[in-house]
C-alpha cells in the first residue's frame, strides 16, 4: 500500500477491511504503540510484538503479521499455522530492502 494507506497491489482473496490500510500507515508514526494499541489485517486483530521505524510485527495464536515500511509503500505480509514466523518476516524484510535501494 501507499503511504495514504490506498492499496497498490494484493494477493488474490487478501482483501484489506474499509480504513485498515490507514490504521496500518499510521501505525508507523509511533511504532512504539503497537505493544498497546495492536494490528489489525482483513478484520484479525494482532497482538504486537516488534515496532521500530522499519518494521511492525503482531502475533494471534500460530498466526501473524509483518509490516515493512520503505520510502513509498508499506508490505503487508501474513502467516498462518504451518509456516514458519522467522521465514515469513525474511521474505518481506528482503522484499522491503529491494524496494528501499531503490527509493521506492
Amino acid at each position: 500500500m501507499g503511504h495514504n494507506g490506498g492499496t497498490w497491489a494484493a494477493s488474490a482473496g487478501f482483501p484489506l477491511r474499509e480504513g485498515e490500510g490507514l490504521r496500518i500507515v499510521r501505525l508507523f508514526n509511533d511504532p512504539s504503540g503497537v505493544f498497546t494499541s495492536s494490528v489489525t489485517v482483513d478484520g484479525t486483530t494482532y497482538a504486537g510484538i516488534k515496532g521500530d521505524s522499519q518494521s511492525i510485527y503482531g502475533k494471534k495464536g500460530s498466526s501473524g503479521v509483518i509490516l515493512a515500511k520503505t520510502a513509498q509503500t508499506v508490505l503487508v505480509g501474513v502467516y498462518d499455522e504451518g509456516q514458519q514466523p522467522g521465514t515469513a518476516a525474511l521474505v518481506v524484510e528482503n522484499l522491503a530492502e529491494c524496494l528501499r535501494e531503490q527509493a521506492y
